[in-house]
């Protein structure tokens, strides 16, 4: 049978509908709102042995969906794009917590993009339809969670911005809540300060809980009766306890000295131990099988005890800092002879070398996306080697948590980067590899990001820091913690990254380990983040607090020009000769624009500036008196016509040769031939009189 249920979201009908498609799977939903529509299906099988739960999350885009055919020789959809695996990461955010712990079967979450009208973002649906697929499937779940986006816009914030309106808004924030909590935040603002923020997700909480009793009442009519999670193995009474008793020594041992690696050392010491100390006791575990994983589990479950408790009782953090304290900051700019720009930024045991390259027109990435064609001038990428966590793993491409931390720097910068192409017309590159990693080195990448930028004399508005802050709670009693390194993330309840300048931020992106984070946890968060924030922009303004004056001198120069819009086809020449031929005798990068700017990239002032002679004689009026060098290039009886610029000719009459009488043009003259001729007149229809009388040719 098939369940619909409709609501009126910001001026559009959001539909939710389940039972007519894709049956087979545990649950599933067909989404649309305006003109895009999504199919989510979500089935859980497999395997359950698994260290971790094994939730994948797949979104993909089907360019039929926006009637296109895919770019390429390849005319099918291949692996993943950014866009995909980006609103991979943000449909599994909100989703994760909510599994039941005890639940570590299989799952996918499958989101299909089926229909994009170009206006409103299929990957907001993909969030909403995942929650959706869960509620109404058997699968253990505590939803429902709904995501909504919020704009700014005229000062006023506008739910769901379409794209046309999102490019107006200085504000874009995606927000997933569940009942009065915040469980996600993600987006990029124009510097605004953490108060708009914070009434921002008070103002999207109000429609998300729309969309949650949309949910509730799809839930009531099509919903399955949820399974009940099955343990892989059973512990006798006790077991736990004894394996916390040998565990907690180790971990107490250890706790405090600040070596990143001390607790896990110690767990794997305490699972040796306690297999030793216990080996024989529990037959009924060691004949199943599953003795060394009723260990580790117990383990596992005695470290997340001992230091949440060392955290929020004690107040005591493994490496002694207090709460708000951010670890020791150090910066360098500089460091790299021959990049444009280069920093290292390193902050307690994280460190990042971010470099910076600049280059033209032709280097800007054209991305094809499902929402309509467009150019990016500004890129960072964002490389996690294995070496930097001391690790060996084969070095391949770009995983999906490196793609999410460039894009989540890149969001941070972007705000401050040079808009007028007229001031600053290059296409800027920004790369950062981590060379070491305890703790948000997304963070670092954008605090040396912005110090790399400076150095390369690119005129960012302002300097950008990023700090990541951590939560442990127990439902009443909670503690902050300042730049947190990596066992209080992988041990705590948040990882809250916000980065931004002086005036506000850029960038701000939340995970929660728990269901959700009431407002006012939320506030404290964001006003600690802030104070940790001037800090770390203190200590980057003592080694460079603004752009430099003057480029590397290994960086491409560029020189703007305009031309009337009526000499652009002049300009290119027919087939794009004249354009090719300029690029051919300098090496300079040519870009046109479609009002008449031309931007001439290259390394040699000399090439420049023959290029831009060039450009300028091909777009100019010849002028009457002036001396041109041409080429002849046709010959007739009664004279010759002679190229004088590029697409501009003129004519040679038979009587201005030469001074002495010529009997034929062909006795002087011939095709191909260089000559330099003078202007005598330029005709209201155009028409160009030249001659060679009066004109030294050897003058050149």
């Amino acid at each position: 049978m098939i369940h619909v249920v409709k609501r009126e979201i910001a001026g559009r009908t959001l539909t939710i509908e389940t039972g007519r498609m894709a049956k087979q799977a545990d649950g599933a939903v067909y989404v649309t709102y305006g003109g895009s529509a999504v199919l989510v299906a979500a089935t859980a099988a497999g395997r359950k042995d698994l260290p971790f739960f094994p939730l994948t999350i797949e979104y993909r885009e089907r360019t039929y969906a926006a009637g296109k055919i895919p770019g390429g020789f390849f005319k099918r959809e291949g692996r993943p794009q950014e866009k995909e695996v980006l609103t991979a990461r943000l449909i599994d955010r909100p989703l994760r917590p909510l599994f039941p712990p005890e639940y570590m079967e299989e799952t996918q979450v499958y989101v299909l993009v089926l229909s994009s009208d170009n206006e409103n973002d299929p990957s907001l649906l993909g969030m909403l339809g995942a929650s959706a697929a869960l509620m109404v499937s058997d699968i253990p779940w505590s939803g429902p969670v709904s995501s909504v986006k919020v704009g700014k816009i005229d000062g006023e914030f506008v739910i769901n911005p379409t794209a046309s309106d999102q490019e107006r808004s200085t504000l874009d924030l995606m927000v997933a809540v569940k009942g009065d909590d915040v469980v996600m935040l993600e987006g990029s603002c124009n510097q605004l300060e953490e108060n708009e923020i914070l009434k921002a997700v008070e103002f999207a909480a109000k429609e998300a809980a729309v969309i949650n009793e949309m949910q509730m009442e799809l839930r009531e009519k099509a919903g399955k009766e949820k399974r009940k999670p099955e343990p892989l193995f059973t512990v006798p009474p006790g077991f736990d306890e004894e394996v916390e008793a040998i565990a907690f020594p180790e971990f107490e041992e250890v706790f405090g000295n600040g070596v990143k690696n001390a607790l896990s050392e110690a767990a794997e010491k305490a699972t040796e131990k306690a297999m030793e100390e216990l080996a024989g006791k529990y037959p009924e575990l060691e004949e199943s099988g599953y003795f060394e994983k009723a260990v580790k589990a117990a383990v596992s479950k005695t470290e997340t005890k001992f230091a949440r408790q060392k955290l929020l009782v004690e107040r005591k953090r493994h490496d002694g800092r207090s709460e708000k304290e951010v670890r020791k900051v150090t910066c360098e700019v500089g460091v790299l002879p021959r990049p444009h720009g280069s920093a290292l930024f390193t902050r307690g045991q994280t460190q990042a070398l971010v470099a910076v390259t600049l280059g033209g027109t032709r280097d800007e990435q054209r991305i094809d996306a499902l929402m309509g064609e467009y150019t990016k001038d500004f890129m960072l990428h964002y490389n996690f080697p294995a070496f930097s966590v001391g690790e060996v793993r084969p070095a391949r491409g770009p995983g999906r948590r490196e793609i999410g931390h460039g894009h989540l720097a890149e969001m941070a910068l972007s705000h401050v980067m040079p808009k007028d192409k007229e001031q600053f017309a290059y296409t800027v590159r920004v790369v950062s590899d981590i060379l070491e990693s305890n703790g948000s080195s997304s963070q670092a990448t954008i605090c040396g990001g912005s110090l790399s930028l400076m150095d390369a004399g690119v005129p960012i508005l302002a300097s950008v820091a990023g700090i990541a802050l951590g939560l442990v709670t127990d439902g009443n009693d909670y503690v902050i913690l300042s730049d947190i390194a990596g066992v209080e993330d992988h041990l705590g309840d948040m990882d809250l990254k916000v980065a931004g300048t002086r005036n506000g931020i850029t960038a701000v992106q939340m995970d929660l380990k728990v269901q959700g984070i009431s407002s006012a946890i939320l506030g404290e968060a964001m006003e600690q983040a802030r104070l940790n924030r001037l800090e770390i922009l203190d200590k980057m303004d003592q080694v460079i607090s603004e752009p430099r004056s003057e480029l590397s001198p290994y960086a491409p120069r560029v020189y703007t020009l305009r031309i009337d819009k009526d000499m652009i086809g002049k300009l290119i020449g027919p087939g794009g000769k004249n354009i090719r031929a300029i690029t051919d005798e300098t090496g300079a990068d040519i870009s046109i624009e479609d009002d008449g700017t031309v931007m001439v990239l290259s390394d040699d002032p000399e090439a420049a500036d023959r290029a831009i002679e060039m450009i300028e004689l091909s777009t100019g009026k010849p002028k009457v008196g002036h001396v041109y060098d041409g080429v002849v290039v046709r010959i007739v009886n009664f004279g010759a016509f002679v190229e004088i610029m590029p697409g501009t000719d003129g004519l040679l009459h038979i009587s201005q040769i030469s001074k002495e009488r010529i009997n034929k043009v062909e006795d002087v003259l011939k095709r191909g031939q260089n000559v330099r001729v003078k202007v005598l007149s330029v005709k209201e229809d155009g028409k160009i009189d030249l001659t060679m009388k009066d004109v030294d040719q050897n003058d050149r």
